[in-house]
């Protein structure tokens, strides 16, 4: 008997309809084949499924068994299969109804027939949403993911039995309840609070300008001079992901299985500080079926790069698309995919490899050929897609002192405050306009309209672009920069003030 059931196959980051057909002939010898360009995961599918379906007290059938995932030419990828396989083979022998209205089948299966958590839910709600599916069929520990989005059904199917009892009539399964996206939202606990660092005062300043405009920073400095700290204290200040950009981000979490079990919408930036032995694959993204890599993972937020000239030369060379263009495309020979990845870059380096160069009281112990070297692994090109360049100095023994009665400096929240009304401000002026979200994804063609100089302003840049020989690129990102600081000081004109204070969080690796 041949039986259709309904499921999806995530490419990038979109589902997409497959038909997962299912036929148990009596005739030919017994066996269990699956055909349709499906992956080893999805062959493997063969002996769960037969196991859970036993350990579910079903007798499987001694039959001729071909199960083919249509359209065949669509690469078929992860364990998500074993379900509607699963359901199409019960449907077959007789042991269950398929609902009458199309309905979605996603699932991965244990060998005791219980489902366990499967990535890329969110996106199987999203085409059930398009297509006017009303019920899906979904592992319960990713449930969640589904019920953020309004209008389905989504039933969450702790194992084969329970489903089966659902399908039969015997004992309904409830579906979830719709979760509101305001409800989803939680108290962020970064791993450090602006007022724990202690000094850096004008760090701590060129951090809250990154974060109001979105803008990418590099630090310099010596060991322990508190980069990695700082850095690791920016997910406190940024502010809270909108409805349109926390969708973006929940896609790639769901599509890469970084949504928690019982998990639903991120609300949040992310914040991802990959090791610097990481591959280029692993940072850009790629393989046989391209897959999303840290530079999307970081879409919306941080990407912090510590260590930066350690990273391999390619790695950093390959940042030079996402920095310039904000999405990776990823090209093979079954197609091209591309990947979001507006991003704020942050990126931390000692000024030599003993990491004291320049120090006032440690000895730099590099020769010159070390200098050169460590420094050559920064190219310009990557260099002049950074916004803010600073250095980061040796704190002073005396603002290190503990004492009860001085003050610790500004607490993360208080700072967040005025990020968030900058962004609030870049969020009015840009509503209209596609595809930017704050003053760092700005295109040239914008700064005329939306980054008005004051006749003092633009005769202080001019006389800073012929001084420090700028390129056209840095011009432009002063301007933005200078944008930013304006709206942090809620002034609508930028004036000299900002474009001086944005100049000298950059002419210093001119």
């Amino acid at each position: 008997m041949l039986t259709k059931v309904n499921s999806v196959a995530n490419y990038g980051l979109k589902a997409v309809d497959v038909d997962v057909e299912v036929n148990v002939a009596e005739r030919g010898f017994p066996g269990f084949g699956i055909v349709g360009l499906s992956s080893k995961s999805a062959e493997e599918a063969k002996e769960r499924i037969k196991t859970a379906l036993i350990n579910s007290d079903v007798e499987f059938p001694t039959a001729k068994i071909t199960v083919n995932l249509a359209p065949a030419d669509l690469p078929k990828d992860g364990s998500g299969y074993d379900l509607p396989i699963a359901v199409g083979i019960l449907a077959s022998i007789g042991e269950i109804n398929l609902p009458k209205e199309k309905s979605y089948f996603y699932g991965e299966l244990s060998l005791d027939g219980s489902l366990r958590h499967t990535k890329g839910i969110f996106l199987l709600a999203v085409l059930a949403k398009e297509q006017g599916v009303k019920s899906i069929f979904v592992p319960r520990l990713c449930a969640n993911e589904a019920c953020v989005i309004e209008g389905i059904k989504v039933f969450p199917v702790d194992n084969l039995r329970s489903l089966i009892r659902h399908l039969k009539g015997d004992k309904p399964i409830e579906p979830l309840a719709f979760i509101n996206t305001d409800d989803v939202l939680g108290d962020i606990h970064p791993d450090f609070d602006f007022s724990e660092v202690l000094g850096q005062e004008m760090a701590k300043r060129a951090l809250e300008i990154a974060a109001a405009g979105g803008h990418n920073i590099f630090l310099m400095g010596p060991p322990g001079s508190g980069k990695t700290m700082l850095s690791r204290a920016i997910p406190g200040i940024l502010p809270d992901l909108t409805e349109r950009e926390s969708l973006e981000v929940t896609k790639i979490f769901s599509i890469t299985g970084n949504i928690p079990a019982g998990g639903s919408l991120v609300r949040h930036r992310p914040f991802r500080s990959p090791h610097h032995t990481t591959s280029m694959v692993g940072l850009i993204g790629g393989g046989s079926i391209p897959h999303p890599g840290e530079v999307s993972m970081a879409h919306r937020g941080v990407l912090f790069l510590d260590e930066f000239p350690e990273f391999g030369r390619n790695s950093l060379e390959a940042l030079r698309q996402p920095l310039e263009d904000g999405n990776v495309t990823i090209s093979r020979s079954a197609g091209s995919i591309s990947f979001p990845a507006q991003f704020m870059l942050v990126a931390a380096a000692n000024p030599c490899p003993c990491g004291f160069l320049g120090d006032l009281k440690k000895e730099c112990k590099c020769n010159v050929h070390q200098i050169l070297n460590y420094q050559k692994k920064l190219s310009g090109p990557i260099m002049d897609r950074i916004d803010l360049h600073l250095n980061v100095p040796a704190v002073d023994v005396n603002k290190l002192m503990l004492d009860s009665n001085k003050s610790q400096g500004e607490t993360s929240a208080t700072v967040k405050i005025r990020v968030r009304k900058a962004r609030e401000i870049q969020r009015s002026r840009f509503d209209k306009i596609s595809g930017v979200h704050c003053n760092a994804d700005m295109k040239n063609s914008h700064l005329k309209d939306f980054a008005k100089l004051s006749t003092e302003a633009n005769l202080f840049l001019k006389q800073a672009v012929n001084k420090f020989s700028l390129s056209a690129r840095t011009y432009f990102r002063l301007i933005k920069v200078a944008r930013t600081i304006a709206d942090l000081a809620e002034a609508e004109v930028i004036s000299d003030k900002h474009v001086a204070e944005a100049l000298q969080y950059r002419v210093r690796s001119e």
